[in-house]
């Protein structure tokens, strides 16, 4: 008998992680009335012959609570830019001053939110996907070694620690969706 298998939860916990610091990212992105410069970083631009980050084409700037600026480096890029904003479905209706985009927030209604959080709990909701496809994958791991002379003992101790961990990750999704959908629909 093997008592000295063990599963490698660090590895699942890393990428369960994973799961959450792209949620972060894709919440990042829903803008709440507030102007951020992250609001930004899932639009590309068609810069050069391929798909470029607006920050590696121009420099953000949020120099007001409701205003976010875009210094284009190059001035041939400018339309560009301004073109990726306008079909990006961020809702903004971009301004040009020579090299300078500037993109006013607007206050978002009372419709607008709800749409938000209703995309945001969709994020939330593929983060919980990937996070239980991630338990799955550590269970399976867990049944191999069974099948490999691990005890039941072993086993079910196991299938604990990985639930745990999914409980444990699968509440701070939940925190955290709770927190941008207050944020939203903060007026």
């Amino acid at each position: 008998m093997a008592d000295n298998i063990e599963i490698d939860t660090a590895d699942l916990e890393r990428r369960m992680e994973g799961a959450i610091v792209s949620l972060r990212t894709e919440f990042a992105s829903l803008r709440t009335g507030r102007a951020s410069a992250s609001m930004l970083e899932p639009v590309m631009v068609d810069a050069y012959g391929q798909k470029t980050p607006i920050n590696q084409v121009g420099t953000v700037n949020v120099p007001e609570s409701r205003m976010v600026t875009i210094n284009v480096w190059d001035k041939g890029l400018v339309n560009k830019v301004e073109k990726a904003i306008r079909n990006s479905g961020l809702g903004i209706n971009p301004q040009l001053n020579g090299t300078i985009i500037m993109l006013p927030i607007p206050e978002l209604n009372e419709e607008r939110r709800r749409e938000l959080t209703k995309v945001a709990s969709t994020y939330a909701e593929h983060a919980r996907v990937a996070i239980r496809n991630i338990r799955r994958d550590g269970m399976d791991q867990i049944k191999k070694a069974k099948n490999d002379s691990m005890s039941e003992d072993d086993q079910k101790f196991w299938e604990d620690e990985v639930q745990a961990l999914t409980d444990k990750l699968i509440a701070q999704v939940d925190v955290q969706l709770e927190t941008k959908q207050a944020e939203i629909m903060q007026v």
